[in-house]
């Protein structure tokens, strides 16, 4: 007996040590980081990301939290800058001691922060990027949720080609890891088709006047655009194309689907394609309980949502969902056991089911084709499937 009481004691000691060392877990609250673009290119989504999490949050918080804890959100503005995005990780990461960084923004951006997150053992929880650097080299300290780029795009391309039956195929795309990725999946789409682009031409983030590039892919005749592009830049190509009576088909990643397109550029982005998993909630035509999430979001931030409040939403409901079932001690060690047999159901929103496991940290591949038909997204194709 007095030896169990013993070994019972060592044990609630070790826990206890271990609950006291694990960074951003108190008794009564567990802290969050997120890192995302309020002032720069991509704003516009960034605020709808971090106001997604924060509606989740109020809700979580006013029904007791997680195992008892309440959750705290930081948020830091990178401006879509990767060198401020370092800046941000380490202000959380080693002044801040968030216990996870989650719905980081931008390829660049977490591709620089990941390295000051690992050191400390703080997992990269379902950035807002589909590059697969996300989970790829496989790390006990890296999730992704939804369908990559390269993914995207290997299936989106091909099947629209064959579609429209063109022949010859050019691409724009942002200079960096999130617009090579979408080239990269365009290639391999075209490959197997024993195609490839007869113009490829990028441009610098931030970059604003894409004549020259749009003269280049008109010079080549080129039928289909592939877009590796974002908001203003898919914005500012379409607009010159259609300014200079150059219309071919454009279809773009998830990066580019987003009612700030046909919002900001007006008719001339009718016809336009991207890649998608969620649908944008379109009120007049939402169903009965994303109309009653949308009036609670509105009611708090005085705005409409977009797709990119539901990622927020998503992302932090996900991280509640697998911080529940983790138990009142959490550490890193016991959420990534959590989260390595960790199955997501699909949700009112239409995300579809994600599944981790510990060799598999993307929760799906699934994505679908949408187009812009006056003035709105609209679902063309079911889920592609992917080998």
């Amino acid at each position: 007996m007095k030896l169990q009481l013993i070994t019972t004691l060592a044990a609630l000691a070790v826990s206890g040590a271990a609950l006291a060392q694990q960074q951003g877990v108190s008794k009564t609250e567990i802290t969050v980081g997120t890192i995302q673009d309020l002032s720069g290119p991509l704003a516009g989504y960034g605020k709808a990301v971090r106001n997604g999490m924060l509606l989740r949050i109020d809700e979580v918080n006013e029904q007791g939290g997680v195992n008892g804890r309440k959750l705290k959100l930081i948020t830091e503005d990178s401006g879509y800058d990767p060198k401020r995005a370092v800046l941000a990780a380490q202000k959380l990461v080693n002044q801040d001691k968030i216990f996870i960084m989650a719905g980081h923004i931008g390829t660049a951006q977490n591709n620089a922060a990941m390295p000051v997150q690992f050191e400390k053992k703080v997992v990269n929880f379902l950035p807002v990027t589909a590059a697969r650097e996300m989970y790829e080299p496989l790390s006990k300290f890296k999730y992704a949720l939804f369908a990559t780029y390269f993914d995207q795009m290997r299936a989106a391309v091909a099947a629209l080609v064959k579609d429209k039956k063109v022949s010859k195929v050019c691409a724009i795309y942002q200079d960096d890891e999130f617009g090579l990725e979408v080239l990269r999946g365009a290639e391999a789409s075209l490959k197997t088709l024993n195609m490839d682009f007869v113009e490829k031409t990028s441009y610098k983030r931030g970059a604003t006047d894409f004549s020259s590039q749009v003269a280049r892919m008109k010079g080549a005749g080129c039928e289909m655009v592939v877009l590796g592009t974002i908001i203003r830049e898919t914005v500012g190509t379409i607009a010159e194309a259609r300014k200079t009576g150059f219309n071919p088909v454009f279809v773009g990643s998830s990066a580019a689907y987003t009612d700030l397109i046909h919002k900001l550029g007006g008719k001339a982005m009718d016809g336009m394609y991207a890649t998608m998993t969620v649908p944008h909630p379109y009120l007049d035509e939402a169903s009965n309980p994303i109309r009653f999430w949308a009036n609670k979001y509105k009611t708090k931030f005085n705005e409409d949502p977009t797709v990119f409040s539901v990622y927020g939403y998503v992302i932090l409901d996900s991280f509640i969902q697998a911080a529940q079932k983790a138990g009142p001690n959490l550490t890193s060690d016991s959420f990534i056991a959590t989260m390595d047999k960790m199955t997501f159901p699909a949700d009112i929103f239409g995300s579809p089911e994600g599944t981790f496991t510990p060799t598999k940290h993307l929760g799906s591949n699934k994505s679908r084709l949408s187009q812009i038909q006056d003035g709105k997204w609209k679902i063309i194709s079911e889920y592609f499937k992917l080998d």
